[in-house]
């Protein structure tokens, strides 16, 4: 299973950018996908979610700014991130809570992309 993640960058304050998120590999019996963060000296939170039912749920930092979407046909999700501001300045890392062949459930990871917001 591999996740491609794609979109960031440096951005001025107020800002946005878009993320995209490609899976590819044997996978399964998918619950959700989620983007997490991660910004120096801090722990991983939660920016948003969206299941299979295409319920979504987002971190209250980041609630009537970012959106996830997703599109089955092509496998991805996105992220759209509107209003930047510095604090949102992290790696944002796409993961996948599914199956892949005999293996149990677990949550895969793709590598991480760089948001920077300069004020």
């Amino acid at each position: 299973v591999q996740l491609q993640a794609c979109g960031g960058g440096l951005v001025q304050a107020g800002g946005s950018l878009r993320l995209s998120c490609a899976i590819s590999g044997d996978i399964f019996a998918v619950n959700a996908v989620a983007w997490h963060r991660q910004a120096p000296g801090k722990e991983r939170e939660l920016v948003a979610e969206i299941t299979r039912d295409s319920i979504t749920t987002y971190g209250d930092a980041v609630k009537g700014r970012f959106t996830i979407s997703r599109d089955d046909s092509k496998n991805t999700v996105y992220l759209q991130m509107n209003s930047l501001q510095p604090e949102d300045t992290a790696v944002y890392y796409c993961n996948v809570e599914g199956r892949s062949g005999v293996l149990p459930r677990r949550r895969y990871w793709g590598q991480g992309t760089l948001v920077t917001v300069s004020s």
